[in-house]
């Protein structure tokens, strides 16, 4: 069976914040296709459905941070007050809130990306356990292909836009 929203498209809206994969409201809202201020409405009117655990509000800080990351506007459009962010259990939760035939597609779609997420984490450490492990049984020749390995693991430095004319 195909999948109502792509995998791959619900990873890249997984942000990590406060040490927490979390999902914002916005782009929860975008993939149920309901306004944000319906699912925050939602939300609110179940509010005992949505500990701190589940969801929470971003600080005037990480908002300033989220609105320099997307490059959204302070005058113009975007949003006024910080978005609520809900964790993958608060996901989970949204399905007995939003009761639609395709918010619940929606809410397997994204509990499939978060396994997805975590199946790869889980690969990644275990990787660089039995590296390092290797690393402790070879000698020095091999430490050239330890090295080389570890920067491939190691994920990029992200490239800044400069912006102005060139």
């Amino acid at each position: 069976m195909k999948a109502i929203v792509p995998v791959e498209m619900i990873e890249k809206k997984i942000l990590l914040i406060r040490g927490e994969k979390v999902m914002l409201d916005a782009n929860l809202a975008e993939l149920y296709e309901v306004e944000t201020k319906m699912l925050v409405r939602a939300v609110k009117r179940n509010a005992d459905r949505f500990p701190s655990d589940f969801m929470f509000q971003l600080d005037k800080e990480e908002f300033e941070n989220l609105r320099f990351q997307f490059g959204t506007s302070k005058l113009w459009g975007g949003r006024r007050y910080p978005p609520y962010v809900f964790t993958e259990q608060g996901v989970a939760m949204l399905s007995s809130v939003l009761n639609s035939k395709r918010a619940i597609q929606v809410n397997i779609a994204i509990m499939r990306a978060f396994v997805k997420l975590r199946e790869m984490l889980a690969t990644n450490k275990d990787l660089a356990r039995k590296i390092h492990e290797m690393e402790k049984k070879y000698d020095s020749q091999f430490k050239v292909v330890f090295d080389a390995i570890h920067q491939l693991m190691t994920p990029p430095e992200p490239k800044h836009k400069r912006i102005g004319f060139l």
